[in-house]
């Protein structure tokens, strides 16, 4: 399988890596400083491209692959308002298109994890929901992806919880104006690859999950099983559709 890497920044490097372990070839590796080489790429010559590149680019970048019929493995996040837009190119285009906020194996079943305690939560309306994630001093975007996907989980399963704000490092107090929101409190730290936490306080106890990430390399080995997966395939996909509802 040649791959294009579309973002070869640490989790570009860290994909590159599980994918030569697998047996897979490199077509082009793609970035900021070389972006003009993804128009002279033939189009022969990749079989899928794995995107991690960043806010600003992702959209411009999947419309492109897309168009040019190239399956898209995604990874990025921060510019799922244009979500609609590309699942539309991908449609007209007969093409495939893979979006994950997150790649890990384990992140699903914490995806799988959150659901279920926010129903057990339903009837029990003294406890407060609220989340923080932790990354690196390097991500842009906040709340992440993931974050994003837990509040959602929440959302969908306990009722009464209508939209979710963002507490950004260094801001003081809670954003909160409302019982319907949960609280995402986002903070930048060091090299820290990813923490989750979902918590629910009451006066008397707080109940608490959490997602540790060790390192990049769950997320990268996700994304390149993933594209393994996305070829010959047409349609718009997930991690469910992945890993089956039954796996996760």
């Amino acid at each position: 399988m040649n791959i294009l890497l579309l973002g070869y920044g640490k989790m570009g490097k860290a994909i590159e890596q599980i994918a030569l372990e697998r047996g897979h070839q490199i077509a082009a590796r793609i970035d900021a400083d070389n972006r003009a080489d993804l128009e002279t790429t033939p189009s022969d010559a990749v079989d899928v491209v794995i995107e991690f590149s960043s806010p600003e680019s992702a959209t411009e970048n999947i419309k492109y692959c897309l168009q040019r019929g190239w399956p898209v493995v995604c990874g990025t996040t921060g510019w799922l308002s244009h979500r609609t837009e590309i699942e539309k190119i991908c449609q007209e285009k007969k093409g495939a298109f893979f979006y994950a906020s997150n790649y890990s194996i384990g992140v699903n079943l914490f995806f799988r994890l959150n659901k279920t305690l926010a129903r057990f939560m339903r009837n029990y309306p003294s406890y407060q929901v609220s989340m923080t994630e932790i990354h690196h001093t390097e991500k842009r975007d906040a709340p992440s992806g993931t974050a994003i996907t837990l509040a959602e989980g929440v959302l969908e399963n306990l009722p009464g919880k209508n939209r979710w704000v963002n507490r950004e490092a260094g801001s003081e107090g809670s954003l909160i104006d409302s019982t319907d929101a949960v609280e995402i409190e986002s903070l930048r730290e060091g090299t820290v690859p990813g923490t989750h936490t979902v918590r629910y306080d009451s006066e008397v106890d707080q109940i608490e999950i959490k997602h540790i990430a060790h390192s990049r390399q769950g997320f990268a080995l996700g994304a390149v099983v993933a594209a393994e997966w996305i070829i010959g395939r047409e349609g718009i996909f997930g991690m469910d559709d992945l890993l089956g509802s039954d796996q996760l």
